[in-house]
């Protein structure tokens, strides 16, 4: 198709020159490109399809850069990408060397902050708009949140922060695209959105209140008729009673109703609060159907859409997990299933359907998972949170506080970690073990393929006690998985390859690779299975045997497995050479998983390199 104006934009500046006319036009080709380009690469799609007209009813209004946007959950953000010089960048987009998937400080001016995972907008524009009014600088903050974002509790704290902060430029866009508070309701509701945006309503609504001022009975009477007047049509009460002036809803996809709305807030002191209701995977029909399913495709056929794949395939250890989440929850009526809101993602899908009553999605919010297990871990239940590695980070203090300092009996299932591929430094789960084996009372179980995964989550689940279990994402050896419930002994690694010299103690989903650089090294390899408690008979056992121990981990070096083996050698007052193989200190961006191991040295060519190098003279 034609991208007669799309050439044209280069810049957000170069959108403004457009006779608003236009912006229809550019609606359509910036929609195509974002469909076309997604299909050729993967990514976020349905998402990016709904704030097409938001997007470009933004950067036509404000003045980008020097006016800040946020993107709340940055996965809707590609049109905002391809109107900021980056079109062309597209075609690398979550590739290794190409862009991020999502705003990203370093990539763009225009990406004033970045996001990737949810609820952190408002803060982080409240924090700008701050700053630029201690500076004596006049700039629009925007924050623009949505898809579920809204239920983190984070959100209200900003809120609740902006409401008492004075003399700030706040405006936050709630892009509503999954349930809508308040359907809009055609001309009458642009009309009184556009009325309720405009400097007359606030002018005429402070001067009222002036007026009244002296009349105090007369003022709360009016105030209560003003809020429940707008109450009749608007869900306004809740986001002024924090302070802001709520206009809308209003069509998301209406740039009619999009441009003199945001032009009359643009004028208007103060916190603000506009609501818009967009479609996930508007434009495009099967998007729009299932917009799950077209929520982070792979590449396809935009005019076939998304395929099934022919042919048995591997099992992804997220499958694993979901396999086994069903048929213990049938063999023990006390597990409970929660994640903060990856029902999908993390493979809770059948489980729901299972075992409705004991399903909880909680919503994008962390905090409130891991001490709502706690809370049914203390009347005798056995909660079982099924959450990302990277997203438990924002649970951590919960995770001690609320689970480990009472001992209390939930199991973490924690999904994606290691690298993550293509979504980058942001949703890598490298810092898990790192973060979880200081933690007092706490099991960290490492699987190093799906039978293990199986065997591992049992093991943790009939723990009486904290316990996790981390895998990666996608699929591992295509190991064969056993139907039972039965675990391993607790703490107790098992020896894959009797060697010579030189041994390797694994941890997780490594040590396939390390067993086949082994096979050049004449080396033993351990399967560690578990960094707490550590397997410490095994550990001082390999040393007795072997001349110099290697350490290997898909997570950070630091803290890590790796350091765990280092401080059970110091305890027991053994001097042995060891080489720490992992991740080292830095984030690592997005790329090919396993291009990105092979870069890494962490593939059994690299894992063999690196020993060789280190202890060339064993071998």
């Amino acid at each position: 198709m034609s991208t007669e104006f799309l050439d044209r934009i280069n810049a957000p500046a170069d959108l403004r020159r457009l006779d608003r006319r236009d912006l229809r036009r550019v609606a359509t080709e910036l929609r195509q490109f974002v469909l076309d380009s997604v299909s050729r690469t993967g990514g976020h799609l349905s998402s990016n399809l709904g704030t097409v007209e938001l997007t470009i009813a933004l950067h036509y209004v404000f003045d980008t850069p020097h006016d800040r946007i946020v993107w709340d959950v940055g996965h809707q953000s590609y049109p905002h990408k391809i109107l900021t010089g980056r079109r062309a960048a597209m075609a690398g987009l979550r590739q290794q060397g190409g862009i991020s998937g999502f705003p990203k400080r370093s990539e763009s001016e225009y990406d004033a902050f970045g996001t990737a995972h949810s609820s952190t907008s408002i803060s982080a524009a409240l924090g700008m708009a701050v700053a630029s009014r201690n500076a004596g600088v006049q700039r629009q903050h925007i924050a623009v949140i949505g898809d579920g974002a809204m239920t983190a509790g984070m959100v209200f704290e900003a809120m609740n922060n902006a409401g008492v902060t004075p003399d700030v430029n706040l405006l936050v866009i709630l892009n509503d695209n999954d349930m809508s508070i308040s359907p809009p309701v055609g001309a009458l509701n642009r009309y009184l959105a556009r009325l309720m945006s405009g400097r007359f309503y606030a002018a005429a609504r402070n001067v009222g209140k002036a007026v009244l001022s002296h009349v105090p009975p007369v003022l709360e009477l009016a105030r209560r008729f003003e809020e429940h007047a707008k109450g009749m049509i608007t869900p306004a009460t809740l986001f002024e009673e924090f302070g802001f002036n709520y206009v809308g809803p209003i069509d998301g996809h209406d740039l009619e109703a999009l441009v003199p709305t945001l032009q009359n807030l643009k004028e208007l002191q103060g916190l603000q609060f506009l609501h818009v209701v967009t479609k996930k995977g508007q434009g495009y029909k099967l998007a729009e159907a299932d917009p799950v399913l077209y929520h982070g495709p792979g590449k396809f056929d935009p005019s076939v859409g998304i395929q099934k794949s022919k042919g048995p395939a591997k099992q992804t250890f997220t499958q694993v997990f979901g396999q086994w989440l069903c048929d213990m929850g049938q063999a023990d009526a006390r597990l409970y299933g929660i994640t903060p809101a990856m029902r999908e993602g993390s493979g809770l899908v059948e489980f729901e359907k299972q075992c409705p009553k004991r399903y909880f999605d909680v919503g994008i919010a962390e905090q409130h998972a891991v001490t709502f297990a706690a809370g049914l871990a203390c009347e005798g239940q056995k909660p079982v949170v099924a959450i990302y590695s990277t997203f438990l980070q924002r649970g951590y203090d919960q995770l001690i506080h609320d689970v480990a300092l009472q001992n209390l009996d939930v199991t973490f299932a924690l999904d994606r970690a290691g690298l993550v591929g293509a979504d980058g430094a942001t949703h890598a789960g490298n810092y898990d073990i790192a973060f979880l084996r200081c933690i007092p009372n706490m099991v960290v179980a490492t699987p190093s393929d799906e039978n293990e995964a199986r065997l591992l989550l049992s093991t943790c689940y009939h723990h009486p006690g904290p316990a996790s279990v981390r895998y990666p994402r996608g699929a591992g050896v295509g190991a064969p998985v056993s139907a039972g419930l039965e675990g391993v002994p607790l703490g107790r690694g098992v020896v894959r390859r009797e060697g010579k010299r030189i041994a390797i103690l694994g941890f997780g989903t490594l040590v396939p690779s390390a067993v086949n650089a082994a096979e050049n090294l004449d080396a033993t390899v351990a399967d560690m299975r578990f960094v707490k408690p550590i397997d410490t008979e095994l550990v001082l056992d390999l040393a007795a045997r072997h001349d110099a121990l290697v350490t290997l981990e898909e997570a950070a070096v630091m803290g890590g497995a790796g350091s765990a083996v280092a401080e059970t050698l110091s305890q027991a007052g053994i001097v042995k050479p060891l080489l720490q193989l992992g991740l080292a200190d830095l984030f690592i961006d997005h790329g090919d998983q396993a291009a990105l191991l092979a870069q890494l040295g962490l593939d059994a060519a690299g894992i063999e390199a690196s020993i060789r190098a280190r202890f060339a003279d064993l071998l």
